[in-house]
């Protein structure tokens, strides 16, 4: 068992089936993705760079796209609480999977233009 195996089990059953969804959304939306935990939760990395991080709370998952995941969704982020850099899904109501997809995708692609336009050292 992995850190990030180690963390989603230290959640009740249906809080762990979330995370394993999102965690499942994470690395097929970016099979590249490197895992790992950072700030206590885990956290993702494509091109060296943070992909996403989510959270497990007791009313809610955290999840954090920074700095620029929130801002391209802010429209279908604006119905959630948030605060600086994160967006909280609430427990009690439906977890927005598709939405968490498009935002990965989003800050994939964002990472591998940014990764490839920057001069390659000879």
């Amino acid at each position: 068992m992995n850190e990030v195996d180690e963390y989603i089990t230290g959640f009740p059953p249906e809080v762990q089936q979330i995370m394993h969804e999102i965690r499942r959304i994470i690395t097929d939306a970016a099979p590249d993705a490197v895992e790992g935990m950072a700030y206590g939760m885990p956290g993702y990395k494509t091109h060296s760079k943070p992909l996403v991080y989510f959270a497990g709370y007791k009313k809610h998952i955290g999840f954090y796209a920074t700095p620029t995941g929130h801002s391209a969704f802010a429209e279908e982020l604006a119905q959630y609480k948030q605060g600086k850099g994160s967006v909280q899904f609430p427990l009690d109501k439906p977890i927005p999977y598709d939405l968490i997809h498009r935002i990965i995708v989003f800050r994939a692609l964002e990472n591998s233009v940014i990764s490839n336009s920057k001069p390659k050292k000879s």
